[in-house]
């Protein structure tokens, strides 16, 4: 039985007054690990990428993702239960993430496409591939655009770190879904839906077949949902170094055998949340903006136009990685100044649709149902976006 003075993650949150500053320093050294994990992919190739990915660094970079989500998950389930209903929650998903993609799209197409392609620009513009890639600005992902950098060691592809992103909407989309069904609002129906989704893909992980090079997308939305369900039984679960340091461990070992990437998820998920909580003093890079986003989406591009123009002199990960990170570094903070900051200040015009649409649910029947409310514990709730 736990000690009524044993501190919980509840705890640990409401020490911080709902700001635990280690969740900046997360978010922030995940995305700086996405972009050294793919210098492997950019300065070596497809072939030395896995061999790296069969070895015994596996483990530690498959598990930058899962913690990835599960922060997501937790952080978004305090967004989840601030927003009145599910149109300021769906809302303010769309302002997060899609202004910034739209931006970096743009700038792929449109500025390092043509300088990089070997085609015409005639061809380039002209060419379905170049259209399609515009589907990006909607999550429908596109790695490639016409002639751009085919001789790459890792060729063709400019944003490759975008496979995770149709996975993070079907995040969303699975818990408007959830809070539809009513489900969202009741953490022991949501937990229990998220461990029997685990049974059913340890199943399927444990059949015969080849190892997986990354994990797969469904782990990183089975994690996103851990940390939902951490968030909403925050007050219940105990915060301790020591099941932090196991947690850890496991998982590390869950992803170094077969088949065990999915018994990794809690674990991973339990890891992440403790550290977010913990609260470091803040430096003011960290406390000036959340760049993590801008890193996602700028790391990559950014990489291979540095391979492009650099050539060989770039393609030792210690010259290539401090480069490449010091100008995505640049484009984040101009992406989180310039337009995510600016999207989000967009709440007000959200506010005011969704008050009309709960007007216009009071006077529909059954409208109550087409507009689910979402607020239970407003007061508690903190202010993450």
């Amino acid at each position: 039985m736990m000690s009524p003075f044993a501190a919980t993650l509840g705890s640990r949150l409401a020490d911080a007054k709902n700001r635990p500053s280690g969740f900046d320093y997360m978010r922030l050294v995940l995305a700086v690990l996405v972009v050294a994990s793919h210098t492997i992919n950019v300065c070596y190739g497809h072939a030395f990428t896995l061999a790296v990915w069969s070895g015994p660094a596996r483990a530690p970079l498959a598990l930058i993702l899962p913690m990835f989500f599960a922060l997501s998950g937790f952080l978004v389930a305090g967004s989840f239960e601030r927003c009145r209903t599910i149109v300021s929650f769906c809302g303010l998903r769309v302002l997060r993430l899609l202004p910034a993609l739209a931006v970096d799209t743009l700038i792929a197409a449109l500025l390092i496409g043509p300088y990089f392609t070997t085609l015409p620009l005639h061809q380039y513009f002209t060419d379905p591939q170049f259209r399609a890639y515009f589907l990006n600005m909607l999550g429908d992902v596109h790695y490639a655009l016409p002639g751009m950098f085919a001789s790459n060691p890792w060729p063709d592809a400019i944003n490759q770190q975008l496979w995770t992103l149709p996975f993070e909407l079907a995040c969303y989309v699975a818990l408007t879904i959830a809070s539809y069904a009513g489900m969202a609002q009741r953490p022991h129906l949501l937990l229990g839906a998220s461990i029997a989704a685990n049974v059913v893909l340890v199943v399927h992980g444990l059949r015969p077949g080849s190892v997986a090079v990354t994990v797969h997308g469904p782990m990183l939305v089975l994690c996103f949902f851990y940390g939902v369900c951490a968030y909403q039984f925050r007050d219940r679960i105990v915060w301790s170094a020591r099941l932090c340091v196991l947690s850890g461990v496991v998982a590390l070992i869950c992803l170094s055998v077969h088949g065990g990437d999915y018994f990794a998820a809690l674990p991973a998920t339990y890891l992440t949340v403790f550290l977010g909580l913990t609260q470091p003093r803040r430096h003011r890079f960290v406390a000036s903006g959340d760049y993590s986003y801008g890193i996602f989406l700028y790391g990559f591009p950014i990489q291979q136009t540095v391979a492009a123009m650099l050539g060989p002199a770039a393609l030792t990960w210690y010259v290539h990685f401090p480069i490449s990170l010091a100008l995505t570094l640049l484009f984040a903070m101009m992406s989180w100044h310039g337009v995510e900051k600016r999207a989000l200040k967009l709440r007000g015009l959200l506010n005011r649709i969704e008050d009309g649409a709960l007007r216009i649910a009071a006077a529909v029947p059954g409208g109550r149902y087409l507009v689910p409310a979402l607020a239970v514990r407003i007061a508690k709730s903190p202010t993450f976006e």
